[in-house]
């Protein structure tokens, strides 16, 4: 140890020992794809998973957040705007007010109007997405959120 050292020859050897073991693994993280559509849940899942990013779905956003507290590794929601009895918003207000209030969400809507557009911005979504769904710019936004190279 020298005059100029900050740390003492025992807390060098301790951070020494740090540095060297392995990082904890972190879980898989997945798209909790909500949908009231069977088939297009069921092709969102198909073309995540194609590319390398698995998936949890449901048909609801009741189901969603029954999903949500049983299931820890979810990483981003893509919902739907139009659903029956509780629209994407409404999930997202419920996620925005709860313990997963900084999961990232994506929206999408073939039948959207100007408010929701603003009700979506003031919920933080990352992005608002017509249907056809560009499936290019979809995958883009989901590796972006979760880190996938």
């Amino acid at each position: 140890m020298t005059e100029h050292d900050i740390l003492s020859d025992a807390e060098r050897e301790a951070l020494s020992e740090v540095m060297k073991a392995p990082a904890p693994v972190q879980p898989e993280q997945c798209v909790l794809i909500v949908e009231d559509d069977q088939f297009a849940r069921d092709l969102l899942s198909e073309l995540l998973q194609m590319h390398g990013i698995p998936t949890i779905k449901a048909a609801s956003a009741e189901q969603a957040i029954c999903t949500l507290l049983t299931e820890k590794n979810i990483g981003l929601i893509l919902t739907d705007l139009r659903m029956p009895k509780r629209d994407g918003l409404d999930l997202i207000r419920e996620v925005r007010d709860s313990q997963w209030a900084d999961l990232p969400v994506i929206i999408m809507s073939g039948d959207a109007e100007v408010r929701d557009t603003i009700d979506a911005i003031h919920l933080n979504v990352v992005d608002f997405l017509l249907k056809p769904i560009d499936t290019d710019q979809l995958l883009n936004l989901i590796k972006r959120e979760l880190r996938i190279e």
